[in-house]
Parts: structure tokens; sequence; C-alpha cells
């Protein structure tokens, strides 16, 4: 049994919808605003925890001891030598932009450890024909799921 994936619109965006936007009430816009309002508070705390780590780990002193510490470590003499300088920074806005990025997705991701997992939908291959993952189960036998590449 073949089974292909099929990407779902789990999270609505407005970017991008069009004309589709302008016929939301106003009432809706609200709540989507209100919900991408509670997400950054939500996230926030954890979003300044890894920018002061960020900040903190530029200090030269700082990152002198750990990429030193880190160097001392170095088993094999072909591997190169740790370098410190300013010109590889990292609090810079590109590494906030992916911290605040990446904990945004961490958030919203459907799958959590130790809940249930999603009951996405897939594409049985030999049918054409759109079923959800679980609708495969066979009795209490488990399902395996081979995420392997065809080519």
């Amino acid at each position: 049994m073949s089974l292909r994936w099929l990407p779902g619109n789990t999270q609505s965006h407005p970017i991008g919808r069009g004309k589709e936007m302008m016929h939301d009430s106003g009432g809706v816009q609200m709540a989507r605003v209100l919900k991408h309002a509670t997400l950054c508070l939500m996230l926030l705390p954890r979003f300044l925890v890894a920018a002061v780590m960020l900040w903190l780990l530029d200090f030269l002193c700082i990152r002198k001891k750990v990429l030193l510490k880190m160097g001392a470590k170095q088993d094999s003499p072909d591997d190169p030598p740790v370098c410190v300088s300013d010109s590889n920074r990292m609090f810079t806005l590109e590494s906030l932009r992916a911290v605040w990025y990446g904990q945004k997705l961490d958030f919203l991701k459907s799958a959590h450890l130790g809940r249930a997992a999603p009951n996405t939908e897939v594409l049985m291959v030999q049918e054409r024909r759109q079923v959800r993952i679980l609708d495969c189960m066979k009795g209490k036998r488990p399902l395996i799921l081979n995420f392997g590449s065809c080519s």
C-alpha cells in the first residue's frame, strides 16, 4: 500500500489570499489579530531568553572561553583551529529572525511529544483517493509508516 502525504492548510495566513481577505467580517479579522497577539505573548519569554543567550555569547571573553574549551576537546589534528573574531557574531537580526521563526514553528506544530499523533490526510497512490492515516490500520496491528525515497 503506497501513501502520499497531502499538506493541509493547518495555518491560515492573510498574506497572499487576495480578495478572500476582503470578504472576511471585522469579527473574524479581530479574532485573527487576537490569536496572533496571544501567540506573540506566549512566545516572547522563550524568545527573549534565546536572544539574551546569543547576546552573551557575543562577548569576546565568554566566546573565547567557550570556544577554546571546545577546541581543547578536539581529537583530530586535521580539525581546523577555532577562530574567535568580531566577524562571526551570533546576535544578529538574521539569527534573531531564525530563532523567532523556529520557536513559532515549534509552537504551532500539530505533533507533540506524549500526545496522540495527528491523523493527517494521505493519498492512496494506486487508487488515487484521499484517506486519513489511521484509516489504514487493520485491527490492533501497529501501523508502520515508511518515509523512504522512491528514486
